[in-house]
């Protein structure tokens, strides 16, 4: 799980971000991301990891977003992101969705999730 500890004030922050989140891809590992430390981001950051997400799951890779901040979920909701993103209330749901998405994709043989 990756906690951001503040918000993406930066573009080093966000380029760090998107740095390590692609460790995890490069790996085929799974990952949440907690916002609940974040009360502000941009939206070419909710942009970004919109993006990121569509790169793990065309790699049947989970990526759920959990702990979202009203601020931030308003900025996803304006996005018209809301639909397309993974996003749960709480790490313990964000691991659930993890792990029904690994069960899918076993029960799938590794096909596309629908």
């Amino acid at each position: 799980m990756i906690t951001p500890v503040s918000d993406f004030s930066s573009d080093n922050l966000t380029a760090e971000f998107k740095e390590l989140v692609h460790s995890y891809l490069q790996h085929k590992t799974n990952i949440v991301i907690s916002l609940k430390n974040v009360v502000k981001l941009e939206e070419q950051t909710v942009e970004m990891m919109a993006a990121l997400q569509e790169q793990f799951y065309e790699q049947n890779i989970s990526f759920v977003v959990c702990e979202v901040q009203l601020p931030v979920q308003a900025v996803i909701n304006e996005l018209d992101l809301d639909g397309v993103m993974n996003v749960a209330p709480t790490d313990t749901e964000a691991w659930d969705i993890v792990q029904m998405e690994e069960i899918e994709r076993e029960l799938l043989g590794g096909d596309e999730m629908s």
